[in-house]
């Protein structure tokens, strides 16, 4: 793919206190794409929950397209950044896979997508659990694409953490922005007659119209407001989580950073003054992990160009770490 980029020799370096592997920087091995196209063993596929593949997806086109604040085509470095200090306190395999690259001057958003897809199905075909780093929202539609093409398409959730929708129409010649990725998902599958499984948690009413609200009903869409993690009705939100999980097999778990604050969480696209705080969400992270349904995870919309002291980032990469440790 020419549009694909291995990780830079080396990069993975960082603070050591020990002849003994402790940090997350030291556990981690530079592959290539290209690994999963030839009998090996540089892999040990046992146990795929113990394989962690990051791969990164530098974009930010579709946030461009959609008018929001540009910056997270550098998501993906800062997110790695701020993963590479965090203390594990197990072993585990992981493996960096570099970067899908989306040059914002060359207008090729869908054929990046598509090499993502590629490679997310090369990754869960071979028994990785893919951590995908964007990237603005957009890269939930390459995410997909690569689902598409595995066994766990036609028993689908997909959980998203965010204050939009993301059920936006696409803009002339269908092209797609961070704004249309849901809806692009909800079309294929039903090209495809697959059911719609899509839960948002999070939703702003200021940030969705009401056509929006409109089309979510239309597509079956579940979704749990902001404002009901202010009125303090976590045991509803809770049990309407595990309800959705009893429907699917399988999850897609993506999160868009903007869901936060931006007391917490300032450097993204589109922040939220009024977003969730970050154990309102780890509770619910923790249900969705123990049902042992999640098959591969992003974190999206990082713009490192409005973080402050690296505040987004830091969350960003300890969700990250809960869900893998």
């Amino acid at each position: 793919m020419d549009n694909y980029q291995k990780i830079s020799q080396n990069f993975w370096q960082g603070r050591k206190d020990s002849d003994t592997k402790e940090r997350f920087w030291q556990y981690v091995q530079e592959a290539s794409i290209s690994d999963l196209n030839q009998e090996n063993t540089k892999f040990n596929i046992a146990n795929p929950k113990d394989n962690i593949a990051l791969l990164g997806f530098s974009c930010d086109l579709g946030v461009s397209r959609n008018k929001g604040r540009v910056g997270a085509y550098e998501g993906s470095s800062s997110l790695r950044d701020n993963l590479k200090n965090l203390s594990l306190q197990k072993d585990i395999n992981i493996y960096d896979f570099g970067n899908i690259i989306c040059d914002s001057k060359s207008d090729n958003l869908i054929k990046s997508q598509i090499g993502l897809g590629h490679s997310i199905s090369k990754l869960l075909n071979n028994n990785f659990f893919p951590i995908i780093l964007g990237g603005g929202h957009e890269t939930a539609y390459g995410h997909y694409l690569g689902i598409k093409d595995t066994k766990f398409v036609k028993k689908l959730g997909i959980i998203n953490f965010d204050a939009h929708f993301d059920l936006r129409p696409l803009l002339e010649n269908n092209q797609g922005t961070s704004g249309t990725p849901f809806r692009q998902i909800y079309l294929d599958r039903k090209e495809q007659n697959y059911e719609f499984k899509y839960l948002c948690l999070g939703i702003q009413e200021s940030a969705n119209t009401k056509s929006l609200f409109d089309y979510a009903k239309y597509t079956g869409t579940e979704y749990v407001l902001a404002k009901e993690f202010y009125l303090n009705k976590l045991e509803n939100i809770i049990s309407k989580l595990n309800k959705f999980l009893d429907k699917v097999d399988y999850i897609y778990l993506t999160i868009c950073l903007d869901v936060f604050s931006q007391s917490v969480a300032p450097g993204v696209s589109a922040p939220q003054a009024l977003g969730l705080m970050p154990d309102q969400v780890k509770v619910l992270l923790e249900t969705i992990k123990n049902s042992q349904k999640i098959i591969s995870l992003d974190i999206v919309e990082l713009n490192p160009k409005y973080d402050i002291d690296n505040m987004t980032a830091k969350l960003g990469a300890n969700l990250i770490y809960d869900l893998i440790q």
